[in-house]
């Protein structure tokens, strides 16, 4: 029989999936109960990343997908362009003020390596209205998605990494029920790739 220090002790073999809600105004805590367990999607594990220094996030982001802690990245934060939730599908080469390009060698944009169709679906039987648009915002998070994209290592198994965006008015039930059905659906991907 199996104490429960032992199980404890155990490491968490689930595939690891990065919810990095970038803006400052969190929007929905991860700790929903009082056991203090983070949520996590069926078949994959949580790991929270909070709002720092985008440059900061860029680096913590990245090493979770390069030492194969995670196997997907969803970024989350507000939009200012529509009353909907958004999947923005890429990100341009921009520095974070927007005047010039980040890379002079890097790519003009980068797409987007999440399951939009999939998600849109899981959203809208979630209740959600949402939409996926090309059309990038001039904030953290179009940075954060397109440094994150290009900093992909290529191969034959390309981590999932997208970018959900709620709308300004959206209370926490609403944001939580969004949050996780993108996740759900990024971590029903993982489930289907071989382990690292």
């Amino acid at each position: 029989m199996t104490s429960e220090t032992e199980a404890s002790q155990r490491p968490d073999l689930r595939p690891g999936i990065a919810i990095c809600m970038y803006d400052a105004d969190p929007a929905w805590d991860m700790v929903e109960n009082l056991s203090g367990d983070v949520w996590s999607p069926a078949g994959a594990r949580t790991v929270p990343v909070s709002a720092t220094d985008p440059d900061l996030l860029v680096e913590i982001l990245g090493d979770y997908l390069r030492n194969g802690d995670c196997r997907a990245v969803l970024l989350v934060g507000r939009t200012q362009k529509c009353d909907g939730f958004r999947l923005q599908m890429r990100a341009e080469n921009r520095a974070l003020d927007r005047k010039d390009r980040l890379s002079l060698t890097g790519p003009g944009i980068a797409r987007t390596t999440a399951p939009v169709a999939d998600i849109l679906r899981a959203l809208a039987e979630a209740g959600i209205a949402a939409k996926a648009s090309s059309e990038a915002e001039d904030d953290v998070g179009s940075y954060l998605l397109y440094r994150i994209l290009v900093d992909l290592v290529d191969g034959p198994h390309t981590p999932a990494v997208g970018l959900l965006r709620v709308p300004a008015p959206a209370d926490e039930n609403t944001v939580k029920k969004g949050v996780k059905a993108a996740a759900s659906v990024m971590a029903g991907q993982m489930a289907l790739l071989p382990r690292v």
